[in-house]
């Protein structure tokens, strides 16, 4: 038994070593690295990188150099004009050893046809009214107003579907903002942080919006869906206003769901 015990005393000083090799492991400090071009090797300034998960943003200077607060096993999304996207994992070595660099691919661009279709006008102006296209939008969100949003009135049953869709607990907007609340929560931490809210407002694609928040294209669309945004809305918008109309929707949402 005496040796049990001694066994065990012996054991304690390597357990509380592990476990503040552990807690280091997870302390967030300051990462510096250097982005370069992966076919010239030249460093590659105003690359947007994002941590996601700290959810902080900067953007690379002249020397490609760049510095962002980071922990062992975060994520870095790197973003940049005519360059493939990339997401790099930090690990201890790039704190030990230092001098990281991180080699974006360009991107080959094809520009594809644009036709535009001219309105056929008769000259009656009846006739011409009838033709032209209606704009069936009801919301806009531009990022930076305080006014609201979009060309056109509102559907009568825009705010009847917005409570139905809140208050029905089948419904996919409750599934969705539900079961991810620490995706949502990091929508405040988004829009408070400048170089991302600038990555954001340069991007349509929906790709950084996916990483940050971890929802698919489709999850997204449907949110917006749900709460009544125009399909011209979801398709023309930048990220920066798709996340404030995201925002918006959740914070009704939180809101609505608390009178239940």
């Amino acid at each position: 038994m005496r040796r049990v015990l001694l066994i065990l005393l012996s054991l304690f000083p390597l357990l509380g070593v592990s476990q503040i090799e552990g807690d280091e492991a997870q302390e967030v400090r300051d990462f510096t690295a250097t982005v370069i071009n992966a076919q010239t090797e030249y460093p590659l300034e105003s690359v947007h990188v994002v941590n996601l998960n700290q959810v902080k943003g900067t953007i690379t200077n002249q020397d490609g150099k760049f510095t962002i607060p980071a922990a062992v096993n975060d994520t870095l999304y790197f973003s940049y004009l005519g360059f493939k996207t990339q997401k790099v994992r930090v690990t201890n070595d790039m704190f030990r050893f230092g001098d990281t660099e991180i080699a974006l691919t360009e991107l080959a661009y094809a520009l594809e046809e644009v036709v535009v279709t001219p309105y056929q006008l008769t000259g009656y102006l009846e006739i011409d009214v009838k033709n032209l296209p209606v704009n069936n939008a009801y919301q806009y969100s531009i990022s930076g107003l305080n006014t609201s949003y979009e060309a056109g009135n509102k559907s009568p049953s825009a705010v009847t579907k917005v409570l139905g869709a809140i208050l029905n607990p089948a419904d996919l907007l409750r599934n969705l903002f539900g079961k991810k609340p620490r995706q949502m929560r990091k929508l405040r931490q988004i829009k408070e942080d400048d170089n991302i809210r600038d990555l954001l407002a340069s991007k349509f694609d929906r790709e950084t919006l996916t990483e940050l928040l971890q929802l698919e294209k489709v999850d997204i669309e449907d949110i917006l869906n749900n709460c009544n945004y125009s399909k011209s809305f979801i398709k023309t918008a930048n990220d920066l206003q798709i996340l404030d109309a995201i925002s918006s929707c959740y914070e009704e949402y939180k809101v609505l769901n608390r009178t239940q």
